[in-house]
């Protein structure tokens, strides 16, 4: 359920309201608008007294029912974009951002040669593996805490914000300390404990749909992370599973823009998981900018052909400083600011 609360509030009065919500077995998550601010109530209604009483407190307009099971970050009840902000990197409906950078940290030369080339290039942000789920135990797993240790250098050197993948709970420290904005992956997406341990952390969170998970399973995995009290979130479509081999993953562009009817967070697009393939990391880019993403991540490395996962999608510096100079009349047309060429 959610409370709509009269016109220009006081916080007093405001803290009130909670305490009624909390006696009748609910938890409330307080969203402070500019014009108005509501309250979504959270809990069983099955097992706790109806909160449609206190629509008779001075405070409260009406009490409404929530028909999606994602309350907190749903339009129903958060009716005004929801952007995400991390160092001085603003995402929202007004801006496009470009977040670049190897599949897997391998050595400090790698990692801080390719920070330079994308920030050079116009990225805002450098994406970065310390940490890899693969499939075959045997692959290359990542350098760890070595590699956080060389994410920050290169944060240090560059000034981008770093974006890197958290595997374990047991990791969530050591991945917060370092990272600016936390990735959850495709293989952890509807893992709750994980998210919920992330959303903890107060870093903003990366999150991947699932491998095959429905739009509503995306949101409610999101939902996890703002019942927190962590709105920082941004969606990330990388394509799902289906039956077509062509390419790794079919990338679903209708989510976005479903996604983004339902939902104010900002939503980014990754073509390099969803192609497999280098080549169609361009067309697929662009795509994403059509359909209104709010942002990109695209794997770069300075030599694919020996990179330690992921050879085939990664760009090469000026594969991908060509794809910038490409996409930036394609961001201009949509009216959006903060994309660097």
């Amino acid at each position: 359920m959610i409370l709509v609360l009269k016109l220009n509030q006081t916080e007093e009065a405001v803290h009130e309201v909670e305490g009624h919500v909390r006696e009748l077995g609910y938890e409330p998550h307080t969203l402070w608008g500019e014009v108005r601010t509501v309250i979504a109530c959270i809990g069983d209604e099955t097992k706790h007294a109806s909160l449609e009483a206190l629509v008779n407190l001075p405070q409260v307009v009406e009490v409404l029912p929530i028909q999606k099971k994602y309350k907190l970050i749903s339009k129903e009840v958060h009716a005004e974009p929801m952007p995400v902000t991390v160092e001085d990197v603003r995402f929202s409906a007004e801006t496009f951002h470009m977040i670049a950078g190897p599949c897997a940290v391998e050595s400090l030369e790698q990692t801080v040669a390719t920070a330079h080339a994308v920030k050079k290039a116009g990225a805002t942000l450098l994406r970065g593996g310390a940490y890899k789920p693969r499939t075959s135990p045997y692959d290359f797993q990542g350098l760890g805490e070595e590699g956080l240790e060389i994410l920050a250098e290169a944060r240090r050197q560059t000034g981008l914000p770093v974006v890197t993948e958290l595997v374990s709970e047991r990791d969530v420290e050591k991945v917060a300390g370092v990272a600016d904005v936390i990735q959850i992956g495709a293989r952890n997406a509807l893992n709750y404990a994980l998210l919920t341990e992330a959303a903890q952390s107060g870093k903003a969170i990366l999150l991947k749909r699932g491998l095959s998970a429905t739009l509503q399973e995306w949101l409610l995995a999101a939902e996890y992370i703002a019942k927190q009290g962590n709105p920082r979130i941004l969606l990330c479509e990388r394509g799902i599973r289906t039956y077509e081999t062509a390419t790794r993953n079919t990338l679903d562009l209708s989510a976005v823009a479903v996604v983004k009817q339902e939902t104010g967070l900002p939503v980014i697009v990754d073509p390099s998981h969803a192609a497999g393939r280098s080549d169609l990391v361009a067309p697929l880019a662009r795509a994403g900018v059509a359909v209104g993403a709010d942002g990109l991540i695209v794997e770069v490395h300075p030599d694919p052909e020996h990179a330690l996962s992921d050879q085939a999608q990664q760009l090469t510096f000026s594969v991908f400083g060509d794809l910038m100079a490409e996409l930036a009349p394609y961001v201009s047309l949509g009216g959006r600011s903060g994309f660097r060429t």
